[in-house]
């Protein structure tokens, strides 16, 4: 009889799970709580897939084998404990897809910055010539990709909502890039659960296989401290020392593996901030460990474009200029904006917080921040973490209502940063939509 494989969330992630287990000849059932997106429904009956939407119906779902779920769906929904209960097994996309994959895997992790070095490593694959995707937390689901098209390499943004349902998955190339408090929410308010999440990047890495880490993270060393690793460790840092990995010497980041070494002039690197000198270490120790010619290495960190909703510098207005940064959906991702700003900031922040803690912004804020604007439907804590800093807070309930706002705070030769620090699911789809929609009116100013 064939296996039956329940499907439960119809997204990208969802969607690919299940038309890659029809291919491979399960019998498969799609169950999702909400509307499934026309886009998604037309893919299910081009495949010949049972869907439901609007409800999870037990009877269908616990006659599973196995249970694919979508990382957005919390452990602690009524679905996945009638599940557990049952003793069905749930495992994520990304799992599943890895039993199908030919191709080598480079998997990419960490609080910030995951988006940013998956594409840049991609970039630089493609620029090598080699047949690369790119797929997971960023751009087409992984067992979509797997399910209908043939890569060499796979370049794979995880979340820890991934890797909680990955058990027999391995990566060829680890990179975890920082560890800091984040989701909080959904593992108990917990650090230690969710750095053991994080680190589930690194099971079943073998001596072939190559761990790349921050050796500045104090979180990622402790915890390496604690765990034993065959892989071949390989860490960045920008404290002046020398080691296997990237290090800077004299302004030049040098990258070096085994007894080779590249080198090129921070000055050149195409992405600006601390942050991403991180990200470019990454992408270059991951190059020179598929040995991509060192020319191409240098090209692709010279002339890679960064990504949309991540330090977007899209436009000025009257000297005003607007940055979107609607991807920091945590307080890390908008330390590091604040950090790279030169000129007064407007700031535009809010949205669902995860467990926020805003004190570690307090002094780049009072040092960078002449306006703050609130979006979001509680501002409550913004307030009481920025108001003795502040000189002016205003709540705003719309991102037309937000943009307008900033832009009358501005004047010019500053800078209206949209940096939430907070997921956007209580005004927007995602961040996405928030992005899109900051740019928007303020293309409309």
């Amino acid at each position: 009889m064939e296996k039956r494989i329940v499907v439960l969330g119809a997204g990208e992630s969802g969607t690919g799970a299940a038309v890659l287990a029809r291919k491979q000849g399960f019998d498969v059932f799609v169950s999702d709580s909400g509307k499934i997106k026309d886009h998604y429904k037309e893919i299910l009956f081009n495949f010949d897939i049972d869907f439901e939407e609007g409800k999870h119906t037990e009877r269908l779902i616990l006659n599973a084998d196995e249970v694919i779920k979508s990382p957005g769906i919390s452990e602690k929904s009524e679905i996945v404990l009638a599940i557990r209960k049952k003793g069905i097994r749930i495992i994520s996309e990304i799992e599943f897809a890895g039993r199908y994959a030919t191709g080598k895997k480079i998997c990419i992790t960490g609080s910030n910055g995951k988006t940013t070095t998956t594409s840049l490593i991609h970039h630089m694959l493609r620029k090598a010539g080699l047949n690369a995707g790119l797929a997971g937390n960023v751009g087409k689901s992984f067992a979509m990709m797997v399910a209908t098209e043939n890569y060499d390499y796979y370049v794979l943004e995880l979340s820890s909502f991934q890797l909680d349902g990955m058990y027999e998955f391995k990566a060829d190339i680890a990179i975890l890039l920082n560890i800091t408090p984040d989701h909080l929410d959904r593992y108990d308010y917990n650090i230690e659960k969710y750095v053991s999440s994080k680190f589930r990047i690194t099971q079943n890495l073998s001596e072939d296989d190559f761990f790349v880490y921050c050796s500045d993270d104090e979180i990622t060393i402790r915890e390496l401290e604690r765990i034993v690793m065959k892989a071949k460790q390989l860490g960045f840092t920008i404290k002046e020392q020398k080691q296997q990995g990237a290090y800077i010497e004299n302004d030049l980041m040098k990258v070096e593996v085994d007894d080779d070494i590249f080198e090129m002039s921070l000055a050149e690197l195409a992405l600006k901030g601390k942050h991403n000198i991180y990200n470019s270490m990454a992408a270059g120790i991951t190059g020179s460990v598929l040995k991509i010619r060192k020319p191409v290495i240098r090209e692709s960190l010279m002339d890679f474009k960064g990504v949309e909703h991540r330090l977007e510098r899209f436009i000025k207005v009257h000297g005003i200029e607007f940055i979107n940064d609607s991807k920091a959906t945590n307080v890390n991702s908008t330390w590091y904006a604040l950090e790279s700003m030169t000129t007064p900031v407007i700031w535009i922040a809010g949205g669902i917080d995860k467990g926020n803690d805003y004190n570690e912004l307090v002094d780049l804020v009072k040092a960078k921040v002449k306006a703050l604007v609130c979006l979001g439907v509680d501002n409550t804590k913004l307030h009481k973490a920025f108001e003795s800093v502040v000189p002016v807070i205003v709540d705003t309930k719309s991102m037309k209502e937000a943009v307008t706002t900033a832009y009358r705070l501005g004047k010019k030769g500053d800078t209206v940063l949209l940096s939430p620090a907070c997921a956007s699911f209580d005004l927007f789809e995602n961040y996405e939509d928030r992005g899109w929609q900051f740019k928007k009116y303020v293309r409309e100013l």
